[in-house]
């Protein structure tokens, strides 16, 4: 059932990879979720919004946002133009009776669609119901080459996360741009060292989406269990319950370590619990957010290819 006063919770279908987006499905409907954030990748099913309708019908779960292919590995899903595949995501939200796309800020090497993306988020928002949520990502930091998840987050607990180099394109912060509505990912937030209460108020009341996840500073993205990590989980989760935030909170974690079903299962249960816990509006207190954390200014930026505006086969999310 939904939280108190309608704070839905929602199930990434990429969180039970390597299982399929039928599965994600059936574990929603198992485990209560209300309802799931489509990721649109390789698979052929995420891809066909009628086979997608089929399972709602079957499961009795609904599609509460749809994440545009705009990952490393689905830059060929739906064909290689990022702002037609943009479109094309929103259109089929449309179908599905999904109210978010999820999108991430260009890659760099993507010119023509950097230049154009604010315009034809606004351009698409006025034209649709749906909700265009630009999404916070994360560099590539420098000490990924000394390997060790624990290693990379004990660095960023001593010195910060160094030099970087990001991949996007203002920005990886959205926020720097600026747009009618913002996906916060507390996962992303880990890896950048970035302070996750401070990016909210930056994004204020255009925070429309949260990816609940967690991570420990690693150098590489590890969208962990809610609660397992440095992130501030269940602030960000009180603070959404507290105010009058009317979107999703969708639960994108990492469950390939999982050996068997009933382990993912459990992985999938313990963070519903935690989002459920932490967004019942009629428990939560107002909380505070201390002092805004400086930015960190040696991130690098990936110069744009000459004449490319497609995606290449750079490292990704």
């Amino acid at each position: 059932m939904p939280t108190a006063q309608g704070i839905r919770v929602g199930l990434s279908t990429a969180s039970v990879y390597p299982e399929n987006t039928e599965a994600a499905f059936r574990f929603a409907a198992d485990l209560g979720f209300d309802g799931v954030e489509l990721m649109v990748w390789a698979e052929p099913v995420s891809q066909d919004p009628t086979s997608v309708e089929r399972l709602v019908r079957e499961y009795g779960v609904p599609v509460l946002a749809v994440h545009v292919p705009c990952l490393l590995i689905s830059q060929r899903v739906w064909g290689s133009d990022p702002a037609a595949k943009l479109d094309r995501s929103v259109r089929v939200a449309e179908i599905l009776g999904a109210e978010t796309v999820v999108v991430h800020p260009p890659f760099r090497w993507q010119r023509r669609y950097a230049e154009g993306f604010s315009d034809q988020i606004a351009a698409l928002e006025a034209d649709s119901h749906v909700v265009l949520a630009v999404e916070n990502m994360y560099p590539m930091r420098a000490d990924v080459v000394f390997g060790g998840r624990d290693r990379g987050a004990e660095r960023l607990r001593r010195r910060g996360p160094g030099r970087a180099v990001s991949a996007y394109s203002p920005s990886l912060d959205p926020t720097d741009t600026g747009f009618a509505h913002y996906t916060l990912d507390l996962s992303h937030t880990a890896t950048a060292g970035a302070d996750a209460l401070a990016l909210a108020d930056r994004m204020g009341e255009g925070l429309a989406h949260l990816h609940l996840a967690d991570g420990r500073g690693s150098s590489l993205d590890e969208h962990l269990v809610p609660g397992t990590g440095t992130q501030p989980c269940a602030d960000v989760c009180r603070r959404l319950a507290a105010s009058d935030f009317g979107g999703h909170v969708v639960l994108e974690i990492s469950t390939q370590s999982a050996r068997t079903r009933a382990e993912r299962a459990g992985m999938l249960a313990r963070s519903l619990a935690f989002a459920r816990t932490h967004l019942d509006r009629s428990a939560t207190r107002a909380i505070t957010a201390g002092p805004e954390s400086p930015r960190h200014t040696d991130i690098a930026r990936v110069p744009a290819s000459e004449g490319s505006d497609s995606g290449g086969e750079h490292g990704d999310a």
